[in-house]
């Protein structure tokens, strides 16, 4: 069975628990409630042949750049987001894209998965999860 094509743009809608994943990661208060009042957007540029995928995560605030190939480890740097740097691997679960992020913070990755034009994503540290839901361009 072929993977989704991630591929588009997609403008946050919902988010859940984002204040308090960010002080799981240590993030100051200061910063935690700028982060929260963002309203990210997603263009994420996916070669279901290859495995290949972009992920561009831009707010008026600063932006977050991720290029990997599914199934193979890389080095992260989360410099813009809390100044770590981690080994990542990104893996199919069914039609999930689950990542996992090893390095100072146990327990930390990510999952998305699309539900017709929304991407979900949920993100996990030290037991911690945050929820975000984006919409496609496009769609109504």
């Amino acid at each position: 069975m072929s993977k989704p094509n991630y591929s588009g743009t997609y403008h946050m809608v919902e988010q859940d628990n984002m204040d308090s994943y960010l002080a799981a990661l240590d993030i100051n208060f200061a910063l935690r409630k700028i982060v929260c009042l963002l309203k990210p957007t997603k263009e994420i540029t996916h070669d279901p042949a290859t495995g290949a995928m972009k992920i561009r995560t831009l707010t008026t605030f600063k932006n977050f750049n991720m290029d990997f190939t599914i199934g193979k480890e890389f080095t992260e740097d989360l410099g813009p987001v809390d100044g770590r740097s981690c080994q990542t691997t990104v893996s199919w679960e069914g039609d999930k894209l689950v990542c996992v992020q090893r390095g100072e913070k146990e327990g930390r990755g990510w999952t998305h998965w699309l539900e017709g034009d929304k991407l979900h994503l949920e993100m996990r540290v030290q037991g911690v999860v945050a929820k975000q839901v984006f919409k496609k361009d496009g769609t109504n």
